[in-house]
């Protein structure tokens, strides 16, 4: 995409997925509260900040409003950590620094990347050898995608697993979730997060154990769930991109739109 189209699509991004997003999870709350849009929700959920119209007379107070509400969270019995994630085209300039003053902690750096999914759908990727495709429908095969992630990773990630049950339970159709295959081994694990009638889809995940990757197994992931959007009538697949998954990215055609940083808020012990 040329620059002008680039800008295009990252204003569409922002409206629809930030400025005017909605829950991810059927039982979490969207809301807009002066210049902040958040959302928060039970249990194991993402809480954060998803949007801020800010200014250098207006942050401070807002980013104080916000550790304000979620710290409330906690007399309840709910967590009390967030996220504020920052893009870094997100104004103020200075906003990242007026967040670590206020407590928050940055972590790694994301790439935010944008495809056509026309231009992605048809792929000739066949499954390297020995390797086969398993659509996630049940709790055997998150706990299955959830092995893939420590193993990947190096991390349990139980809001993920909790996520992904209440989707496939209250909304199957905003989600595509598969695992690669090595005979009765999961491999590699990836997810595709939809909404009906939306012109994105995120794709997250993504993890492949160490001695299967350089196969081309993330690239068939990237494929298949790419076929699936396409059959939605969806127009863009969106990643936040590690520094590891950006080179194959660029190299199946996704764009750079600018850079996020998740700015964790976590109540003092």
């Amino acid at each position: 995409m040329d620059l002008d189209e680039l800008m295009k699509v990252r204003a569409e991004y922002d409206a629809e997925m930030r400025r005017d997003a909605r829950p991810d999870a059927a039982e979490a709350r969207v809301e807009r509260v002066g210049g902040v849009v958040r959302q928060s929700v039970p249990g194991l959920g993402w809480n954060g900040v998803l949007w801020s119209d800010l200014d250098e007379g207006t942050a401070d107070v807002a980013i104080a409003e916000q550790v304000a509400y979620f710290s409330g969270r906690a007399a309840g019995g709910e967590s009390a950590e967030f996220e504020w994630k920052l893009y870094d085209y997100d104004g103020p300039a200075d906003l990242g620094e007026r967040l670590r003053a206020a407590g928050f902690v940055a972590e790694p750096a994301e790439t935010l990347m944008v495809c056509r999914v026309a231009d992605l759908a048809a792929l000739p990727v066949a499954p390297p050898e020995g390797i086969t495709l398993r659509v996630v429908k049940d709790e055997e095969g998150v706990d299955l995608m959830m092995e893939v992630h420590r193993q990947a990773f190096g991390t349990d990630r139980p809001r993920i697993r909790q996520q992904l049950l209440s989707m496939l339970s209250n909304e199957p159709d905003r989600i595509e979730a598969v695992l690669a295959m090595a005979g009765d081994t999961p491999v590699s694990a990836a997810r595709m997060e939809m909404l009906p009638g939306g012109s994105f889809a995120g794709l997250w995940g993504g993890g492949t154990v160490a001695e299967w990757r350089g196969r081309g197994i993330y690239r068939l992931l990237v494929a298949h769930r790419a076929r699936i959007a396409a059959e939605r009538g969806i127009r863009y697949l969106q990643v936040d991109a590690s520094d590891d998954s950006r080179p194959i990215l660029e190299r199946l055609g996704f764009d750079v739109l600018g850079v996020t940083v998740p700015y964790v808020w976590t109540p003092a012990a």
